[in-house]
């Protein structure tokens, strides 16, 4: 049998621990005959699945037949994709030529008799959704890793127009929190901070506990230490499981571990740390060099006054690299990420 856990981002796994309310959450709100949103953003730091995620999303929707899923690129011209995908939709590329929309001027289909050529992209967006509204049909726009370019700030003022018209069009995009941060700041954009943020939470303790048992035979106690060493961390739950498939009887879990920290690093690490502020990296290091957990006294160490340090503290929590729930303490969210920051201090 093949290794079933990954290294692969991006693409779900064989063996993968599903996030059964977040999902269900964002499922049944689109699925509602009146949503309270029609748009939700998941955000979480790399690793967190958050591609995972939306493809199951998706392809929860897609399987029902009133709904139509249409996945994009955010480094193209988003708009002219969707309109390209939606022309092309099997079901529904009859019913625009039947109802005379001539999209011949944008690239997409032939020069339709007696019909005005229609020249603008939104515009002709907005017609083909109010065909497949009258064919009962919603759409979900799914678009992973957003940034905060042109495309996609053309692409969401147009969205919030279609909006405000009233098609029945749904939105899912998934990005990092300083990418969404930065896009919901546009001015012309500020609709974004009424969507939902659904910031993804670690893996079910349990059921990664479990899934290792299943995987490997082991003993409630064995598998409980193996899924300590993730924290819930999707992308370490797989390279855990990874390595121990790979080296099944060779090595223990001690012994696996020097390689299961280079994995973190050279996958996901060293881009984390590239990313945060010399601030950020401060509190970081005071934590990992001191093991302090107590907000007073990392705030102390850090020589920053209450207000900036809680300002940091967010910044982190928001990241998905500082673990906040517990009152008044600030511990590492990431598995083995203070052994991480240690080796920054050499």
């Amino acid at each position: 049998m093949n290794n079933p856990f990954t290294l692969s981002f991006g693409k779900k796994p064989l063996q993968y621990v599903s996030r059964i309310s977040q999902t269900k959450e964002i499922v049944e709100n689109f699925k509602a005959a009146q949503p309270s949103s029609q748009i939700y953003m998941i955000t979480g730091v790399r690793g967190a699945g958050k591609t995972v995620m939306m493809t199951g999303i998706a392809n929860e929707l897609k399987a029902m037949e009133e709904w139509v899923v249409v996945e994009l690129n955010p480094t193209r011209d988003l708009l002219q994709s969707l309109a390209a995908k939606l022309y092309s939709l099997p079901e529904m590329h009859a019913h625009f030529v039947q109802a005379k929309l001539d999209f011949s001027f944008l690239g997409l289909g032939v020069s339709l008799e007696n019909a005005t050529p229609i020249t603008d992209v939104e515009n002709a967006i907005e017609l083909m959704l109010a065909e497949l509204q009258r064919r009962h049909k919603r759409v979900l726009i799914a678009i992973d890793e957003i940034t905060n370019c042109e495309y996609v700030r053309v692409f969401s003022s147009s969205f919030q127009i279609f909006l405000r018209q009233d098609y029945p069009i749904f939105l899912l995009m998934t990005g990092l929190y300083d990418n969404i941060y930065n896009l919901q700041n546009e001015d012309a954009l500020t609709f974004l901070y009424r969507a939902p943020k659904m910031i993804l939470e670690p893996l079910n303790h349990t059921a990664v506990r479990k899934r290792y048992m299943d995987v490997f035979g082991l003993s409630v106690e064995e598998a409980e230490k193996m899924a300590g060493l993730t924290k819930g961390y999707p992308f370490a739950f797989q390279v855990l499981g990874y390595l121990c498939w790979e080296h099944k009887g060779e090595r223990t879990l001690e012994e696996i571990l020097p390689e299961y920290d280079q994995y973190l690093e050279e996958y996901v690490y060293s881009k984390i740390w590239s990313e945060v502020s010399a601030k950020d990296r401060d509190i970081l290091l005071v934590m990992a060099q001191s093991g302090e957990t107590k907000v007073k006294n990392v705030r102390e160490k850090t020589g920053m006054n209450s207000e900036l340090f809680s300002v940091y503290r967010e910044r982190l929590k928001r990241k998905g690299i500082l673990d906040t729930r517990t009152y008044g303490e600030v511990s590492f969210a990431l598995p083995r990420f203070s052994e991480f920051v240690h080796t920054r201090m050499i």
